[in-house]
């Protein structure tokens, strides 16, 4: 269930390159990434959950509220991540010229379906 999702956003997002659910220990539940990614996609999801962690952490720190969503853009990627329960999140990877706005929508749209598959 969790790879079509995955492979829903991924091919809907204009851009889309590969979506991973995984945990904040760096251990991937599932993942789907287009054939011709050219980029470890699973590599990048790993790396930055150790990021995740902290910023969350930061949040409840300074009583800002439960961490929903972080968006990271760099010279060739957008990387939209979604916060699905206390221990998983989403992580969408999309081209520099990709449709941001499009991969927001259907994480959003798709968190439940998700959160749903988790429990």
């Amino acid at each position: 269930m969790f790879n079509s999702i995955l492979h829903r956003i991924v091919d809907e997002t204009p851009g889309g390159i590969g979506a991973v659910l995984m945990g904040y220990d760096g251990i991937s539940i599932e993942q789907y990434f287009r054939p011709d990614a050219g980029l470890d996609l699973n590599l990048v999801a790993v790396e930055y959950a150790n990021i995740l962690k902290e910023i969350k952490k930061a949040a409840e720190i300074l009583h800002l509220g439960g961490m929903e969503e972080v968006s990271i853009r760099t010279e060739r990627f957008y990387l939209l991540v979604r916060i699905m329960t206390d221990d998983y999140f989403v992580a969408l990877t999309l081209q520099g010229d990709g449709n941001f706005g499009k991969g927001r929508y259907l994480l959003l749209r798709e968190a439940g379906n998700l959160k749903e598959a988790l429990a």
